[in-house]
């Protein structure tokens, strides 16, 4: 995740506090130094910062806190609790239209910030609410910009209005909201043209669509590995035509990620949604206080849960924990569950929601789980018969060379995943028994 290096940082902060059974001033003062830097390396705006370490350092130097019974605990849930006012404390969705009136979003932003597949994106989250959404290509500038649109629209089972190229993007705006009216959608996203910098010539197309189109949502897309040039590039647009929101895509990737703490302090427009991944459902609603709990270690569970309702299909998951308790499970479930696994993004992602899990675990065990090691045994299972793969025990070696040949892998390769298999079932037999001696019987990772 984007803000794994400061996470790791804050982390060995307050691990040093909450060490100390008594805290002075200068061992407050000291944490918050540190704090400070690590904000400033991870790219948050240096007044953000200031006015961040003034806040928590006036709620910290008080008797309730260093004379209280655990004070490293309580600088962290000020901490916390800051961090959570930084981003906006509250979450903020979308305005949608009242009394049968249509919901119009604008979406804005520069070439590279991932405006056209987020605008997709963001039409599969209204269409999941219940919503009609229908697309509106008006960037006509971009090669391929409007067949990007009409792809990921098919995808995503939303429809997409199109005039082509040669039209005004102002009189393809006010077409689609005519074919809207009369066909019945009741959300219209507008895909405006960026540009690689701001100029007077996109602003110009954008006051123009919003003087002519009731744009109830203006909406800023920006990349969160430009650090704070998106900052300044939510300041300049809110400046130059007004938004109401920003989208804030590749959040998850290797990025120092202070964008995203910097932008409703500077700008006091909140973050919306933040892109998560390339896949068209990697787009998550942004939540102030669980983004503040993943930076600081203590995981994202919520978020988790609700990907998963919205992703895995609930009756095979029931099948497969019933199989899992009694340790039937055969290598089609395997298959099962490596499907449900790709849904929520794999591993290291399920894994970055967990608390405890720091970004030099989540290294180790992305080594030991790589995407490679999947794919083969994905080649290898598809390589089995039926009959072989819902009874291993039929595995012979002369089978197992012919797996081999048909995953194109060493069949020690195939040996040693039909061991790992072998022992995995031999485990579940085990986990009631293990699971009955308590915490003391079992060891867990956090």
């Amino acid at each position: 995740m984007a803000f794994d290096s400061l996470s790791e940082k804050l982390q060995g902060v307050f691990k040093n506090l909450r060490s100390k059974g008594r805290l002075t001033e200068d061992d407050v003062k000291a944490a918050l130094k540190e704090v400070k830097m690590a904000l400033l390396e991870a790219d948050v705006n240096f007044k953000v910062v200031k006015q961040f370490i003034n806040s928590v350092n006036e709620r910290a130097i008080g008797s309730d806190v260093m004379n209280g019974l655990n004070p490293g605990q309580m600088v962290i849930k000020i901490v916390n609790e800051e961090l959570v006012n930084l981003m906006g404390s509250d979450v903020t969705d979308i305005k949608y239209g009242t009394g049968g009136a249509i919901t119009t979003i604008m979406m804005v932003g520069l070439q590279g910030a991932g405006k056209t597949t987020t605008t997709a994106k963001l039409a599969g989250k209204v269409k999941q609410k219940g919503k009609k959404p229908l697309l509106v290509a008006c960037d006509i500038y971009r090669p391929a910009a409007i067949e990007q649109l009409q792809v990921n629209g098919k995808k995503q089972e939303v429809e997409v209005f199109s005039l082509g190229d040669k039209e005004k993007p102002v009189k393809i705006a006010k077409e689609a909201m005519d074919y809207a009216k009369k066909n019945g959608f009741d959300v219209v996203i507008f895909d405006t043209a960026g540009r690689l910098h701001i100029d007077e010539d996109m602003m110009d197309e954008l006051e123009s669509i919003k003087k002519n189109i009731d744009i109830l949502n203006t909406i800023l897309v920006v990349d969160a590995m430009t650090g704070q040039d998106a900052v300044n590039v939510s300041s300049t647009f809110d400046e130059k035509i007004g938004i109401d929101g920003v989208i804030i895509t590749k959040l998850d990737g290797d990025t120092r990620g202070g964008a995203a703490l910097s932008i409703k302090a500077v700008t006091g427009k909140p973050i919306l949604y933040a892109g998560m991944g390339e896949k068209l459902s990697d787009l998550e609603q942004f939540h102030p206080d669980r983004m503040a709990s993943r930076i600081l270690g203590m995981g994202d569970v919520l978020s988790l849960i609700e990907k998963a309702e919205a992703e895995i299909d609930k009756d095979a998951a029931m099948a497969l924990s019933k199989k899992v308790k009694k340790a039937s499970f055969d290598f089609n479930d395997y298959l099962v569950s490596m499907e449900q696994m790709k849904k929520l993004g794999g591993l290291s992602s399920i894994l970055g929601m967990m608390p405890g899990i720091n970004a030099s675990q989540m290294a180790q065990i992305e080594g030991a789980v790589d995407d490679k090691k999947l794919a083969h045994t994905e080649a290898i299972i598809l390589s089995m018969t039926p009959a072989e793969r819902e009874n291993p025990k039929l595995l012979n070696p002369s089978r197992k060379h012919r797996i081999a040949a048909g995953a194109g892998l060493d069949i020690a390769e195939v040996n040693r995943f039909i061991k790992q298999f072998e022992q995995s079932k031999k485990m579940m037999k085990q986990m009631p028994n293990m699971m009955g001696k308590g915490r003391r019987g079992m060891r867990f990772p956090f």
